[in-house]
C-alpha cells in the first residue's frame, strides 16, 4: 500500500506506530524518574554552575600573540 514504487516495509511501520504511541505506555518508574531529575535539574544546574564560575574568566578580544587570555583581578 506504499506510494508509487515503494514497498512499504511492515517491520517500520509497527515501528513508528509503537513510537507514535509511546506516550500511551509510559509509566513513572525508579529509572524514568532518575532520568528526568537527571536531565531536567542536575545536568542544568551543572551548566549554570560552571557558567556562572567561569564567566569573564577569559578575554579574547585585543590580545596580542604571548598575552595571557586569562584576566588578572588583581591589576586594576
Amino acid at each position: 500500500m506504499g506510494h508509487g514504487p515503494v514497498k512499504t516495509d511492515p517491520a517500520i511501520e509497527r515501528f513508528n506506530t509503537m513510537r507514535e504511541q509511546a506516550y500511551l505506555n509510559f509509566r513513572w518508574t525508579r529509572r524514568t524518574i532518575r532520568t528526568g531529575i537527571l536531565g531536567f535539574i542536575v545536568v542544568p544546574a551543572a551548566v549554570y554552575y560552571i557558567a556562572d564560575k567561569y564567566e569573564m574568566r577569559w578575554d579574547f578580544s585585543g590580545r596580542l600573540k604571548g598575552e595571557p587570555l586569562t584576566i588578572d583581578s588583581n591589576k586594576s
